[in-house]
């Protein structure tokens, strides 16, 4: 059924203190089978309400630059090249700290706003770490031999390990896509099960790439499995597959959230990535998010998009809110 569009406010997009040590984690429960083969999904009903999506709302003049900030305080600021050093990472550091100019953020009334998150490989961990001191925002590492994720399994756990040892308090891990592909979903469970236990109290993000999973019943399928096993926050993509983030697998997974939700009690994370590079897009994700979970879902404890490219456009769309004019992307570095 599709949900019905609320009026959106900007006091509802003022972002607030990122919340997640005082919401309870994601403890998991066993493997319920039954509960996994009863998931179907409705490939063109879901197709259907996703292309309604971006024309469903639309946020203009004040309330826009309030959600678009609120965006800005849902990302996770990545690097993941190969070329990576550390003063790249120091750089986006420093823009995770700031990441507008200091005089739109005045002009705004939006002084402190940081960005969720950094993400990075594990070997920029340390780095990360020691560039973020003094700040709340934590430091992502992707894991678990991103991006394939097909290196021995006891190699991965101990990446996680690593990493968690380095200061990293969010690990972003990849599945074995074989086992979905498969229908092997004990496989899943039981690998998901122990990264997440590697993970100790780091949160863990479980990354699909859903655009390898064939089908969205698929996609549903692994989210709930991934669920079941105490996944903190579920995410589409590595960033690296040839189809990323897209609308209808976001909406097959914040369903299967809202599900878990439903007979758990326990709220689950979203995480889009890969593709999201622009302010309307980033809008048309917070749209969904509230019609489809509700405003708890716009916070960063329950929420993040995993992008690079995504806040430069945001910077160029406030500037353009305050001055009227489009600034050149030079004028807002990434770091």
């Amino acid at each position: 059924m599709q949900t019905a569009p609320h009026p959106v406010t900007a006091a509802e997009a003022v972002p607030v203190p990122r919340p997640q040590a005082a919401r309870p984690r994601n403890a998991g429960l066993p493997l319920d089978l039954d509960w996994v083969a009863g998931v179907q999904a409705n490939t063109s009903a879901i197709e259907r309400r996703a292309a309604t999506l971006p024309g469903r709302r639309s946020v203009k003049k004040d309330h826009q630059a309030a959600w678009l900030c609120k965006a800005i305080s849902l990302i996770d600021l990545t690097t993941l090249s190969g070329d990576d050093t550390p003063g790249r990472v120091r750089r986006l550091c420093a823009k995770a700290r700031q990441p507008v100019r200091g005089d739109i953020l005045a002009a705004l009334g939006m002084e402190g706003l940081t960005t969720a998150a950094v993400c990075v490989y594990h070997e920029m961990v340390e780095t990360a770490v020691r560039a973020l001191e003094g700040t709340d925002i934590p430091v992502a590492a992707v894991s678990t031999g991103f991006p394939a994720g097909l290196s021995p399994f006891r190699l991965r756990l101990a990446e996680i390990g690593e990493s968690v040892a380095a200061g990293a308090r969010e690990i972003d891990i990849v599945i074995s896509r074989r086992h979905v592909l498969t229908g092997d979903w004990r496989a899943l469970y039981d690998e998901m099960a122990q990264m997440r236990a590697a993970c100790g109290e780091a949160h863990v993000k479980a990354i699909l790439a859903t655009g390898e999973l064939g089908t969205l019943r698929n996609v549903a399928r692994a989210s709930l499995v991934c669920m079941m096993a105490g996944a903190d926050f579920i995410k589409t993509s590595t960033g690296k597959e040839g189809v990323n983030a897209t609308l209808p697998v976001s909406l097959a997974m914040v369903r299967a959230i809202r599900a878990y939700e439903e007979r758990t009690g326990i709220r689950v994370g979203y995480k889009p990535a890969g593709g999201i590079a622009k302010a309307r897009d980033a809008l048309v994700y917070l749209a969904l998010m509230r019609d489809e979970l509700g405003l708890p879902w716009c916070q960063p404890d329950l929420f993040r998009f995993g992008a690079s490219s995504l806040l430069g456009d945001i910077e160029r769309q406030l500037e353009h809110h305050l001055t009227g004019r489009y600034s050149a992307a030079s004028r807002h570095p990434a770091g």
